[in-house]
């Protein structure tokens, strides 16, 4: 059965999570690999789409991405499945850049950020801040109380709406 539209298979519960310029990137990028537009994409296409979209998956990470979202083992992806797909990826990704930022601010590599270092960090920014902000917003953030901020926290801060 051919499907006109395989954007039509879209939920609200797929679409969550996504938002309008990356559901727009990813329909372009499908519609870009899915060449008889049939609704579903090669796993040997995957990897070309997603690197059209800046991700850089291994090999092992596409074959294990296939597997999880490819529900009838057909070898083929579907649109829903390829944004699931994708979803996870910026999930990833986003986990890797919120790594990284806590290490920058975590100047002696402990895996706490004191007042010290925030302060510090905020002042070569370009932002100044003073002691009473740095001590609130810490205080805001520091949910065991300890004066510093973990990396859970971090994490909760930097994930709030």
């Amino acid at each position: 059965m051919q499907i006109s539209d395989p954007f039509m298979l879209l939920t609200d519960n797929l679409v969550e999570g996504i938002n309008e310029e990356e559901l727009i990137e990813y329909k372009e990028a499908f519609r870009l690999f899915d060449k008889d537009g049939n609704g579903s994409i090669s796993s040997k296409e995957l990897g070309v789409a997603m690197r059209s979209l800046g991700q850089n998956p291994t090999e092992q990470e596409l074959l294990d991405m296939v597997n999880e979202v490819d529900i009838d083992g057909s070898g083929t992806i579907d649109f829903p499945e390829f944004c699931q797909m994708m979803k996870r990826m910026n999930k990833e990704n986003d986990s890797e850049m919120i790594r990284e930022a806590f290490r920058v601010f975590d100047r002696d590599g402990n895996g706490f950020i004191t007042a010290e270092e925030f302060r510090y960090f905020m002042t070569h920014m370009g932002e100044q801040f003073s002691d009473q902000e740095v001590d609130e917003i810490i205080a805001e953030v520091d949910i065991d109380g300890d004066g510093q901020i973990d990396y859970e926290e971090f994490v909760k801060m930097m994930t709030m709406p």
